[in-house]
């Protein structure tokens, strides 16, 4: 075997190698949470600032839903978008789903449960409360029973809960839901004792993660906070040897953020507090915040309001809660990434064409074709040099038959032709420079917005943020391997890579025109398994550069 083909076989299996890789980490789904075991928690009558729940005896056997929820009284809860009910046994939110969005593409009957009660698999739920350093007060626990006369919590109908400890202590807490997905505490405590009381505000999230697998996605998914105005985020894995991360703050938010869910604190502006992410035993993790000490004294009132927010990341609501309630970078609970300054931006003009185009497919096109038009000026000095380098093809072989194997010459006297014809060879990679932060700006906005998610287009294409689901394999009855079964979106960008390859000069290098012949194949089956709605955006893309490219060619002379 000669240099060139063991030059050629060691690209092919490099490509292989890192289409599997991108696979891996990027592409193929795979299954989210599953869960076996929990710990069951029960919050501890505290008697210092450091523990706001204490860990009881874990469990192992698990009670279906409408048996839990069937056990303590609940006060009901609904608008127009999520459903469910808040235990009165410690008034904790631990029963929600989400009305708009399907746990299935095609299963309207099953629906996002986001918040769930302990004793079921996967609990998630918020405990808003009180503590004490002082042993001889009374305050409600996770099993106190609050009581209402409520008989449903709206968003046109606050709920009132009150709680008293015989001692003269009483609590009336009124709670709030807007239209969406925000919840709003106030917390009235009457200190009608003959003496002075100091409590401190808490509020927690508990959520249990048993067989939690790690995302491919590029998206963040564990716990994210703003601290100090400054975007705090933690994986879940970087608990495994330090089981607690405390953050000091004035104002800002703590919560456990999902590639599209999210639920979170919120602090008010003024206020002081300690958060605190914990791993409590490996499956059972908890974010809170301790707030600073109020002293009540005897016979007056005091009032607190604790924000809870537990729903959908949907860009547009969070940008709003933040002007609304002045929360600072709410809108960082989005994973936008790097390029922020690019991300953001480019949803908001894909929901501006989704808007009144009413399909998000064609939304992307139009999107494409505009950036398209965007970059004319550099692509089109960008394809007259490569035309211009289309047109020497002749001379550049009649060198290479000039001076045989020797590539130094060979490269040195194309060298010398260009700088004759007053070409820059480089030109032609400037767009694709250009468009990297473009292609992993939009890749970020096709994960992460979960406006796309479940979003059609036409023909078989019924999920944008997901995979081609028509696959090599489905069309001809055959078994192919994970990595290399792709879609036909895939195939169909491919074919134009292809075809926009051949209308490129040939490297002058032999191995280099060699590898540079497999790029096609190797981006087919590396971006096989991506969001399809980033595949048609790329696939009309490459369309509008060849129709471009065809044209400055025929500018040009060059056929």
């Amino acid at each position: 075997m000669n240099n060139e083909s063991k030059s050629l076989a060691l690209a092919i299996l490099l490509s292989f190698i890192a289409i599997y890789a991108v696979n891996q980490f990027f592409g193929l789904n795979q299954p989210r949470i599953s869960t076996k075991k929990i710990e069951q928690f029960a919050q501890s009558e505290a008697n210092s600032k450091s523990g706001v729940v204490a860990p009881t005896a874990p469990v192992d056997v698990f009670k279906d839903i409408e048996t839990v929820l069937a056990e303590d009284a609940r006060l009901p809860l609904k608008n127009d978008v999520i459903s469910g009910s808040i235990r009165l046994k410690g008034a904790r939110f631990d029963n929600l789903y989400l009305q708009k969005y399907n746990v299935e593409l095609n299963n309207p009957s099953t629906k996002v449960e986001l918040l769930k009660p302990m004793q079921t698999i996967n609990h998630y739920f918020a405990d808003l409360g009180w503590l004490s350093l002082e042993k001889n007060i009374k305050l409600p626990t996770a099993n106190s029973l609050w009581q209402t006369d409520n008989k449903e919590l709206t968003s046109e109908n606050p709920a009132v809960l009150t709680w008293r400890n015989n001692s003269g202590l009483s609590i009336a807490r009124k709670i709030s839901l807007d239209k969406n997905y925000m919840f709003t505490v106030e917390d009235t405590i009457y200190n009608e004792t003959e003496q002075d009381i100091d409590i401190f505000p808490y509020a927690l999230i508990s959520r249990n993660l048993k067989d939690y697998v790690a995302p491919r996605t590029v998206v963040h998914e564990g716990m994210s906070s703003v601290v100090d105005n400054t975007l705090k985020e933690f994986k879940y894995a970087d608990f495994k040897k330090d089981k607690n991360k405390t953050a000091e703050t004035k104002g800002g938010w703590i919560g456990f953020s999902d590639r599209y869910w999210f639920a979170s604190l919120i602090l008010n502006n003024k206020d002081k507090a300690q958060f605190e992410y914990k791993n409590n035993d490996n499956d059972n993790f908890q974010v809170d915040y301790l707030g600073e000490r109020i002293i009540i004294p005897a016979g007056k009132t005091e009032h607190y309001t604790y924000r809870f927010f537990a729903g959908a990341k949907e860009i547009k609501l969070l940008d709003s809660y933040t002007k609304k309630h002045n929360i600072p970078k709410f809108d960082l609970a989005v994973d936008f990434g790097w390029y922020y300054f690019l991300t953001k931006p480019f949803f908001y003009i894909l929901d501006f064409l989704y808007s009144f185009l009413g399909n998000m497919g064609w939304a992307i096109l139009l999107f494409a074709a505009i950036l398209r038009l965007c970059m004319f000026p550099i692509a089109n000095k960008s394809f007259t040099s490569m035309a211009k380098m289309k047109a020497l093809q002749p001379k550049i072989s009649e060198i290479r038959e000039k001076y045989g194997n020797n590539q130094m010459l060979i490269q040195q006297a194309t060298m010398e032709l260009y700088k004759k014809e007053k070409i820059n060879p480089a030109a032609g990679c400037l767009p694709m420079f250009i468009q990297i932060p473009v292609f992993f700006s939009l890749y970020k906005v096709l994960n992460i917005s979960i406006e796309i998610r479940h979003a059609p287009f036409i023909g078989w294409i019924q999920d944008l943020s997901a995979p081609d689901p028509l696959t090599i394999s489905q069309l001809l009855h055959v078994y192919v391997p994970g990595i290399l079964d792709i879609g036909l979106w895939p195939i169909f960008m491919g074919l134009t890579m292809w075809m926009q390859q051949k209308l490129n000069p040939a490297p002058a290098n032999k191995d280099q025109a060699k590898m540079f012949a497999l790029m096609p194949v190797f981006f087919t089956f590396m971006l096989g398994h991506f969001a399809s709605g980033l595949i048609i955006y790329w696939t009309l893309s490459n369309i509008l550069s060849i129709i471009q490219q065809k044209a400055i060619m025929h500018k040009n002379g060059v056929k």
